[in-house]
C-alpha cells in the first residue's frame, strides 16, 4: 500500500542528494523562478515533464490536467498561461500530449464515465472535426494516435488564440506556442511541427502541421 512516509523519506533523500552536489541549490531557487518554459501537459502519472525534458526545478512552469485540453473557459489554465508570459516572460508554451493517452482514448471509444466525461467532450470535438482523417489512419491504435497528436495541434490553436497569446504579440514580445507528442514506450518527444509564433503564422503552420501527420506511414 503507498505511504506518505515513504514520499517523505524519498524527499529527505532527494534533499541530501542535492544539497551534496550543490550547497547553494536550494538557496538559489527560494529567490527567484526565471523559466523559459511553460508546459501544459497530461496529468498522467507517467509523463514527468521536468524529468523527461532534462531540466531541474524552476526551469519550467507546469500546467497539467486530463489529455492537455487548453479551453477559453477555463480560468485555472488562462491563470497560468498569464502568470508565465505576463509575470514570468517565458519564451515558449509546449503543450505536450502522449501516445495512449486514457482520456484520448475514452473519447475516442465514447467511454462514459461521470463528470470527466463533460471535459473529454472538448476531444471528442476535435475527433468529430477530424473524423475522415482519423479513420483513415487504420486500425484503433493508429486512430488513437493520430486523435492524440491532432488534439495536441488544436490545443496550440487554442493557445494562439487566447488574448494573453494575442496581446503578448501585439507588444512584440518573444513567444512561440510548440505542439509536442511523448511516446511512453520508448521515452522520446516528438515535434508535431506545429510552432506558432505570431498570429498571422498560425492558419499556416496549421494547415503544415495536419500536413505532416498525413504524410506519415
Amino acid at each position: 500500500m503507498p505511504s506518505i512516509q515513504t514520499l517523505l523519506e524519498n524527499n529527505r533523500a532527494w534533499a541530501r542528494s542535492v544539497n551534496a552536489e550543490d550547497p547553494t541549490f536550494f538557496e538559489r531557487l527560494s529567490s527567484q523562478q526565471s523559466p523559459g518554459y511553460l508546459w501544459i501537459g497530461c496529468a498522467d502519472s507517467r509523463v514527468p515533464s521536468t524529468q523527461l525534458t532534462g531540466l531541474v526545478p524552476g526551469e519550467m512552469f507546469v500546467h497539467r490536467n486530463v489529455a492537455n485540453v487548453v479551453v477559453h473557459a477555463d480560468l485555472n489554465c488562462l491563470s497560468v498561461i498569464q502568470y508565465a508570459v505576463e509575470v514570468l516572460k517565458v519564451e515558449h508554451i509546449i503543450v505536450c500530449g502522449h501516445y495512449g493517452c486514457g482520456g484520448v482514448e475514452a473519447a475516442l471509444r465514447d467511454s462514459q464515465f461521470g463528470l470527466i466525461d463533460n471535459w473529454l467532450r472538448h476531444v471528442q470535438d476535435v475527433h468529430n472535426k477530424h473524423r475522415t482523417f482519423i479513420e483513415s489512419a487504420g486500425d484503433f491504435p493508429a486512430r488513437l494516435a493520430r486523435l492524440c497528436e491532432l488534439n495536441v495541434i488544436e490545443q496550440v490553436v487554442n493557445v494562439a488564440q487566447t488574448t494573453i497569446v494575442r496581446q503578448a504579440w501585439e507588444r512584440g514580445q518573444q513567444l512561440t506556442v510548440n505542439g509536442l507528442i511523448y511516446g511512453l514506450d520508448d521515452g522520446l518527444l516528438r515535434d508535431l511541427q506545429m510552432r506558432v509564433n505570431s498570429a498571422k503564422s498560425l492558419t499556416a503552420q496549421f494547415k503544415q502541421a495536419i500536413d505532416n501527420l498525413g504524410k506519415k506511414k
